[in-house]
């Protein structure tokens, strides 16, 4: 269903009455734990249907479904089920005495905000919307969720496994439609109370113009150019490995992903020669092929934007020693790329391609040249760098623009460590304790106790 602005109101209106006199923020901590949690079990009961289902809509291969997506799906849920029974103020002790012999106690409440709006991207279908779901839940907000137009099954079965688990109605409302016609009056409707956004930066800056009339809170986790690192001391096998699974997980759709490499002149050669090795060897097919490693894009739109920045790059004078250019035939499938004889003014470099495209430049030393070409970028979302030396490697995170630095390892998520971007990355964090600030008011109360005792 394509829905649009009465589709929205009246999801809205759901929300809103689940919210103010529903059962939802009535419930107990513990129930609500107890519900959540068993939302991460039935995604576990139904992996099988989930990682069919994100393979058939994203394309990408069902073993990574099923073994990444879904797993990490449960335990988002599995994790914020904890954190609906720890969510607390705190007391304080005031300073100032207004009244000589009058005693105060003065505390502060979390509450949650209210109806949230989310709207997730395409990539990580059933992932996303796990990561925006749980914390909402686990605050007690309600929420009307934008399932990305491409990509919608996964999400819609979620819906079925919340209802299962014992979410009452209201507190979960699903919408499938388009950005202009639906994410768009979501986001600008007079009784949203917050917006929280995954997807690419344009939009993103869209969405705060939309939510800016009543001045709703917004979270927003954006676009990346993600720079990895590879120092001339590190463990070539590791930091090779690596480099390929940062740039060619989910296809190079995924928004933090190692796409800008730097690596050291004296190993430069080795190292781009062992990343188109390990790119050429990559077995393309469909998602549901249990032997493909590597699926299609996700849309002729996703085919044609990657397509065009490969001939940008052979026009610039890049040279690809893996791939380079689209297969032609049945699919939109990229070739896995490895692009050389590039520099930092390029628009492949500059850009987000969100495709299997790695750029890859040398540098000569860490202090005077790397730091500073590594944070030239209005991006700020992730960043990797491979050493031996762990001197070496606290003083290069310390200095990278970047919300997640890993350090001889990439993509590695957990739901206990916040996820989110510096700059034009976006506002706020995914997981962790700190997603929870993305759903709560704090509310201070002070009360006379009257004459001292």
């Amino acid at each position: 269903a394509a829905c649009e602005k009465p589709d929205v109101d009246a999801a809205v209106a759901a929300a809103r009455r689940a919210f103010d006199s529903g059962p939802w923020t009535k419930m107990r901590p513990n129930e609500r734990s107890r519900i959540i949690w068993k939302i991460g079990d039935l995604i576990l009961k139904y992996t099988e249907e989930l990682a069919q289902l994100e393979s058939i809509d994203n394309g990408k291969p069902i073993a990574v479904a099923r073994g990444a997506d879904v797993v990490l799906a449960a335990d988002i849920f599995h994790y914020m089920a904890g954190w609906a029974t720890k969510i607390e103020g705190s007391v304080l002790d005031l300073s100032v005495h207004y009244t000589p012999g009058i005693e105060y106690q003065a505390f502060t409440r979390k509450e949650p905000i209210g109806v949230v709006a989310q709207i997730i991207p395409w990539n990580f279908p059933l992932l996303m919307a796990a990561w925006k779901l749980a914390p909402v839940l686990a605050s007690g907000c309600v929420v009307v969720m934008k399932l990305a137009e491409e990509t919608p099954m996964s999400g819609l079965f979620l819906a079925q496994i919340m209802q299962e688990a014992g979410v009452p109605d209201g507190v979960v409302n699903m919408l499938t439609g388009f950005g202009e016609t639906c994410g768009a009056p979501l986001a600008a409707h007079p009784n949203v109370d917050k917006v929280a956004f995954t997807g690419s930066t344009e939009v993103g800056k869209l969405i705060v113009k939309a939510a800016s009339n009543d001045l709703k809170k917004v979270t927003l986790e954006l676009g990346g150019k993600s720079p990895n690192i590879i120092l001339e001391d590190a463990d070539l096998d590791v930091a090779i490995a690596g480099a390929a699974m940062g740039i060619f997980f989910n296809h190079g759709q995924a928004c933090c992903a190692g796409s800008r490499l730097f690596v050291q002149e004296k190993i430069f050669d080795k190292v781009v020669a062992g990343i188109a090795d390990i790119g050429k060897k990559i077995k393309l097919g469909p998602g549901l092929d249990p032997s493909t490693e590597m699926g299609p894009m996700v849309s002729q739109t996703q085919y044609d934007r990657v397509s065009g920045f490969l001939t940008s790059g052979r026009e610039q004078g890049a040279t690809a020693l893996c791939g380079g250019k689209p297969v032609t035939g049945n699919g939109y499938f990229i070739e896995p790329t490895v692009l050389v004889n590039t520099n930092d003014q390029m628009k492949v470099v500059q850009e987000e391609i969100f495709g299997p495209v790695l750029t890859a430049m040398p540098f000569k030393n860490v202090d005077e040249e790397l730091i500073r070409r590594a944070n030239d970028s209005l991006y700020g979302l992730a960043a990797g760098i491979f050493t031996t030396n762990i001197n070496k490697a606290h003083k290069i995170a310390n200095r990278l623009k970047a919300g997640t630095v890993w350090v001889n390892c990439y993509n590695i998520f957990d739901a206990s460590m916040p996820f989110g971007g510096y700059k034009q990355s976006g506002w706020g964090r995914e997981m962790g304790h700190e997603v929870l600030k993305n759903y709560l008011e704090t509310k201070s109360v002070c009360v006379s106790l009257g004459a001292a005792i």
